[in-house]
């Protein structure tokens, strides 16, 4: 049997490729050609990958991963910068982990409830004040998390509208190589400014407590900043935009989310699980041979996760093509899985759990301003989810 390529073309918006899917229904693991050349593997089911996220003899450096599709991936075997947490491997991963635990703790996330509320409710009443139509994602997905990242980390947010731009450019699949890097360096100068003010005038925030810390340099305090500011608000923004298209073309699942507070907590795992937003990973290379689910694979081989079909494992999660908000949805894996699971998962939960209803209980005639078929996906992105979301009331 030949080998398969990462499958990527999407059917219908919500759900993952057709070819996933049956990939899924045929093996949980399977040969394929990386866009380098590369012979390594497929994963499409759910207990196999949580296996291999989990074995400590995977590695998620970029020096040793392989491109998984032409475009942005190709320029994932670089030297990894300083504070890059996210692509290291223990003990330097433990490090930086165990020096940013303790700022997103369920407890820390409970004391922003209030800002966060104060920030939705904000955003609402703009939005109530403008009238519809409006694009959901530039007036209600995108400012909300980038407002409480910029907030928690202390970045000022009038500066938004460059990281939010860069954002787009490194996370656009058909960005070239070159606009990719100079995104990432203003990025990194924004940032490296920053710190250096900080040092000199400390605030109530997360930088500036890390740099008080003095255990990261200059370099690693503005990678580590860089991360955070980044994934605190693309994920959760995209989470925001697609769960509302995903309610509002459910419209049983939209009433229960907007009328029962019990379904909420849930619903909002079940939106993670069924959406899974992460949709062209993670990578892992094998350290030394490793034996998945009776299949071995060997030194150097990278392992793609391909997450959408993951979370739709019927074995893990029976009848899990059907969005269900009552469904018990813990234990999916579009956080990850193992040492390197999002750090800012308890952020996003609160912030969606937050918005969601807030938005639907504020606006109960909510509704698209076009067709399902007009909005457009971000199939170009690393990040999956909507470029605008028309809405009216």
């Amino acid at each position: 049997m030949s080998d398969v390529t990462f499958p990527i073309a999407r059917q219908r918006p919500l759900d993952p490729p057709d070819e996933a899917t049956e990939l899924r229904q045929r093996a949980a693991m399977h040969r394929m050609t990386y866009a380098d050349g590369h012979r390594g593997w497929l994963v499409t089911g759910y207990s196999a990958a949580r296996a291999i996220l989990a074995h400590p003899h995977f590695s998620n450096r970029a020096e040793v991963s392989h491109p998984p599709i032409p475009g942005r991936f190709e320029r994932l075997r670089t030297k990894t910068p300083p504070g890059f947490f996210i692509r290291a491997d223990a003990p330097e991963h433990t490090r930086y982990r165990k020096l940013l635990t303790g700022q997103f703790t369920v407890r820390r996330m409970k004391a922003l409830e209030p800002r966060i509320e104060e920030i939705t409710n904000a955003c609402l009443d703009d939005m109530a004040a403008a009238g519809g139509p409006v694009d959901l994602v530039q007036a209600f997905a995108l400012p909300i998390p980038s407002l409480v990242i910029c907030e928690l980390l202390g970045v000022p947010y009038a500066d938004r509208e460059q990281f939010q731009e860069d954002t787009k450019l490194l996370v656009n699949l058909e960005t070239k190589a070159e606009e990719s890097i100079a995104a990432l360096g203003r990025s990194m100068a924004y940032l490296a400014g920053l710190i250096k003010r900080k040092r000199e005038e400390p605030a109530d925030d997360l930088l500036s407590g890390l740099i008080e810390g003095g255990e990261l340099d200059d370099e690693e305090l503005t990678g580590v900043g860089f991360l955070l500011l980044v994934a605190g608000h693309e994920t959760t923004a995209n989470m925001l935009g697609l769960g509302t298209y995903a309610l509002l073309t459910n419209p049983d699942q939209l009433a229960a989310m907007r009328d029962d507070p019990s379904v909420v907590d849930n619903g909002v795992e079940e939106l993670l699980r069924y959406l899974t937003i992460v949709h062209l990973g993670p990578v892992r290379t094998a350290l030394e041979d490793v034996e998945i689910e009776g299949t071995t694979i060997r030194a150097g081989e990278s392992a793609t996760i391909h997450l959408p079909s993951v979370n739709r494992d019927a074995e893990r999660f029976p009848g899990g093509d059907r969005l269900d908000l009552a469904r018990p949805a813990t234990g999916h894996m579009s956080f990850g899985h193992g040492i390197h699971q999002c750090l800012g998962q308890q952020l996003a939960r609160t912030e969606m759990r937050i918005a969601y209803p807030a938005l639907l209980r504020r606006f109960p005639g909510l509704r698209l301003a076009v067709t399902p078929e007009e909005v457009p996906m971000r199939s170009d992105m690393s990040i999956y989810g909507v470029h605008r979301l028309p809405v009216t009331w």
